[in-house]
């Protein structure tokens, strides 16, 4: 399998090759986010590709959002975005599994999938990690298998509830019924938190 790692994520943002990309914020995850009262909410991204929903967030208030992501063009290109803005994420050139910090929510978008799924027990472990107690994961996850080799990787809601739960409590995990319609009936949305 190829390796997943910051040279192969950078020549699909140098080759503008990201057929994953909504080309907006997702409507699932606005609407949780809109539900948010606290605009200073310490908020991160893993692995964030063009980050609609971080445009989302400063358009509607939100103060604290960091952005991680592997490839070193993509982040330039959100630094350099950004930089005019008088309140703007941090973005990051990190490997997620290399993250620190403490954060009230994390938001997954697009970027679990991206995982090599050996990983996905780490995931859930480095998650946690980096929630504050009582803090919370919130997002999507693909509801489906793919028939070719990934990325994306798919799974199913019965995996994921015995994934996340092996580290923190599952609020929530159903069909998602907001999903872009291209993905619509493919997706779950989840909340779980940091006890």
């Amino acid at each position: 399998m190829t390796e997943l790692n910051g040279a192969y994520w950078n020549q699909h943002f140098a080759d503008n090759h990201t057929p994953w990309d909504l080309g907006q914020a997702s409507p699932a995850i606005c609407g949780y986010l809109s539900q948010l009262t606290d605009k200073h909410t310490r908020i991160l991204i893993p692995g964030c590709g063009n980050a609609h929903e971080a445009g989302w967030m400063l358009e509607h208030g939100f103060t604290d959002i960091t952005l991680v992501d592997i490839s070193a063009i993509l982040v330039k290109k959100l630094q350099d975005a950004y930089a005019p803005l008088p309140v703007r994420p941090t973005v990051v050139c990190s490997d997620f599994f290399q993250s620190s910090g403490q954060f009230d929510l994390i938001i997954e978008q697009t970027f679990f999938c991206a995982l090599d799924p050996a990983l996905r027990k780490q995931y859930v472990a480095h998650v946690s990690g980096l929630l504050k107690p009582g803090g919370k994961i919130a997002g999507l996850l693909f509801n489906r298998d793919f028939p070719q080799a990934g990325p994306p990787f798919g799974g199913s809601i019965q995996e994921y509830r015995q994934l996340f739960s092996s580290h923190l409590r599952i609020l929530t995990m159903e069909p998602c019924y907001n999903s872009v319609q291209p993905r619509a009936g493919t997706e779950c949305f989840f909340i779980a938190q940091k006890q």
